[in-house]
């Protein structure tokens, strides 16, 4: 599969883009890793960010998955397109427990107008990672 993205300049296209997610932002999420279809996402923890047994919060964990999964698509695209996601399924498969969350997304599929990735989620702490959720989701390239 080609990962050639298309447009030179992509990682400052990914950061701009980034950067104007204001919930991204205020979840406290940074970008750790880009590449030609691959986006490592960090999010670390904070008592606003769990549920009542001390866990990241679900809602939390989808976030990051769609959010690594869309900028790994993103980092393909031509300059002048954006991603939108149409479609993401998540499995939960540990509590999201550790000092932070890290989000990988992957693009298995890249297409003209959609795209695939499949994405791991994973609670890192003291260095030692859990996966906690995997995904696979669908995007859409539109004109921005």
């Amino acid at each position: 599969m080609d990962l050639t993205p298309k447009s030179e300049n992509y990682v400052e296209l990914v950061q701009k883009a980034f950067d104007t997610q204001g919930f991204m932002k205020y979840l406290g999420v940074e970008i750790a890793e880009l590449r030609p279809g691959y986006c490592e996402l960090h999010l670390p923890f904070k008592p606003e960010l769990d549920q009542h047994h001390g866990y990241f919060h679900g809602g939390v964990i989808g976030s990051l998955a769609d959010v690594s999964g869309g900028f790994a698509g993103f980092s393909l695209l031509p300059e002048g397109q954006a991603m939108l996601t149409v479609e993401y399924k998540l499995n939960i498969i540990a509590p999201g427990a550790g000092d932070f969350l890290k989000g990988t997304g992957r693009v298995v599929k890249a297409g003209r107008t959609l795209t695939v990735t499949e994405i791991d989620v994973f609670g890192v702490r003291d260095g030692v990672e859990t996966q906690c959720a995997t995904a696979i989701q669908t995007l859409m390239a539109v004109s921005a």
